[in-house]
């Protein structure tokens, strides 16, 4: 649905950009172009990162959406860099008087069919990232939204040297400068998760005192250290030793690891465990502090 409405936009906005005179929406039709490109990466992440696990991928595939996610925000960001260059080139010719381009008003019509298709496509798109966790379909929705922006601040300087005369085209790159600016700031709101996950940065503190509260929380745990923790796509990792009573079965020790991942996928939504059993010593001061003091 994403791709095919892109071509037809991009097709759209070029063909009208350069019937109607309209040079910013003719640059919006190219700009256009790099969500083609941003569709055909999400679908290929997506389907890689749904394989599940394997022998080669014994985590899952989640890091391929993460990638996606960090590669639209640098396909952003250039896309942004580039309508502020510019909106900078125009002001500028303005400023020395030179006049730009009236542009037809098919130009404005057209750019308020695009901005109603891309705006309803960031909340379609957005609906189904939160139903299923994707990083790289949030990430997208967002596309959506910085696409609609760019061509609701076109449409004003469209809108302006439509319907005040010529001198109001600088409308145009002004406000193409101020979306570029936000399209930089959505940019990075998108990029650093996916470049904290990239490099395994732990889950926020919250979670962290999230599952310290349910490990002591299970009856037979003692004590626990190195909690480790660190997000795969839409899966979270937690790496733990517990402590136990050194006397306990071995089936016994199982369960309780087992209670431990039930209730951390109860509270957090799908979670890989790596617990690992020790026994507890309870004549080890150190140790009877370790519930509230490793991580």
């Amino acid at each position: 649905m994403g791709m095919t409405s892109d071509i037809g936009l991009s097709a759209l906005k070029i063909f009208t950009g350069i019937l109607g005179h309209s040079s910013a929406i003719l640059a919006d039709g190219i700009h256009s172009i790099s969500d083609t490109v941003t569709d055909v990466l999400v679908y290929a992440m997506v389907r890689l990162s749904g394989k599940g696990v394997d022998e080669r991928y014994r985590y899952g595939r989640g890091k391929y959406e993460t990638l996606a996610a960090f590669l639209i925000s640098i396909i952003l960001v250039v896309v942004a860099l580039g309508l502020l260059s510019e909106g900078l080139q125009d002001v500028w010719s303005a400023i020395q008087g030179n006049t730009l381009e009236k542009p037809h008003i098919i130009a404005l019509i057209v750019g308020i069919v695009a901005v109603c298709v891309k705006e309803g496509l960031y909340h379609y798109t957005r609906l189904l990232g939160n139903k299923t966790g994707s990083k790289a379909l949030k990430a997208y929705a967002w596309h959506h939204r910085a696409d609609a922006l760019s061509t609701a601040a076109t449409l004003l300087g469209v809108a302006g040297a439509v319907f005040l005369g010529e001198k109001w085209c600088v409308l145009d790159p002004l406000a193409a400068i101020a979306v570029s600016v936000l399209i930089l700031v959505l940019a990075y709101r998108m990029g650093r998760p996916a470049v904290e996950e990239l490099l395994e940065v732990s889950l926020p503190r919250d979670e962290q005192d999230k599952i310290s509260a349910i490990v002591t929380g299970v009856p037979g745990v003692m004590a626990f250290h190195n909690l480790r923790t660190r997000r795969n796509g839409s899966l979270r990792v937690v790496d733990i030793h517990i402590k136990v009573d050194g006397n306990m079965s071995v089936n016994d020790a199982h369960n309780i690891t087992r209670e431990i991942e039930r209730q951390l996928n109860d509270a957090l939504g799908e979670v890989m465990t790596n617990i690992h059993v020790e026994p507890y010593h309870g004549h080890n001061h150190c140790e009877k502090a370790q519930l509230t003091t490793d991580n």
